[in-house]
């Protein structure tokens, strides 16, 4: 594995956030949206724009094998904790768009089932028209993750004006291999200064209570949660950023 660096990028003061505009953030997973932009949506909150978030899939397969809770009481269980966060973060119940599309399965742009949730998307930032969409990075680690990015990027090749796209990372910091690293002529990025929201992140991410230690879904010795060595990367004062250089 390698590490993902943070350091060469410029450190941009929070009220950089407000530049972004009407912003939607695409989750593959609930819990992705807080560990990946939680400060970035607090502080865009804080400076009143718009926020949106679309959950990408279901969310069922971190406690496959739960008999407690079957797969419909996983999925409505990991979005009551979305919400949760989304509230902390002061973004608004109604500006949650769900896909609904099968956990650990998103599909592909060029599979029926994705070309349809390409198309869902389109029409979805046609009526919010924001000005940014944040998206998993390209390459970060996780099937879902690099299907979404390619949902998304799938869905702006229709828009006339489409809005900028900023890259967040979550298993990267991790798991990347040196092919999933940014190249210098691929992407520039920058860091966000978060510190004054970061209690609000923190509490954000702790709304996910099904993804960490002490999980309600008791029942599935094989079932997933956050290392707190994954955790330690969303507790720092910054969140990172890229954008594709055109």
């Amino acid at each position: 594995m390698s590490t993902f660096s943070s350091t060469a990028y410029p450190v941009l003061p929070p009220a950089a956030a407000a530049s972004l505009g009407p912003t939607v953030v695409i989750a593959p997973h609930p819990d992705d949206e807080s560990l990946g932009c939680g400060g970035l949506m607090a502080l865009l909150r804080q400076a009143g724009q718009p926020v949106w978030c679309v959950l990408v899939s279901d969310g069922t397969m971190s406690h496959p094998n739960s008999q407690k809770f079957a797969a419909p009481a996983r999925q409505a269980l990991r979005e009551q904790e979305l919400r949760e966060a989304l509230a902390l973060l002061h973004v608004p119940a109604e500006a949650l768009h769900c896909l609904n599309l099968p956990d650990g399965a998103v599909p592909l742009p060029d599979a029926p089932a994705g070309a349809t949730a390409a198309q869902q998307l389109t029409v979805f930032l046609q009526q919010a028209q924001p000005a940014t969409v944040l998206v998993p990075w390209r390459r970060d680690p996780h099937p879902d993750h690099r299907a979404t990015h390619r949902l998304v990027e799938a869905a702006l090749q229709h828009l006339s004006d489409p809005p900028r796209l900023l890259e967040y990372v979550v298993w990267a910091w991790e798991r990347a291999e040196p092919a999933d690293l940014p190249q210098t002529d691929e992407v520039q990025g920058w860091q966000l200064d978060i510190s004054s929201v970061l209690p609000q992140k923190q509490a954000a991410i702790a709304a996910h209570r099904s993804q960490l230690a002490g999980s309600p879904i008791d029942d599935d010795p094989t079932g997933f949660t956050l290392a707190p060595s994954m955790l330690a990367h969303f507790a720092q004062p910054t969140e990172l950023y890229l954008e594709a250089i055109s």
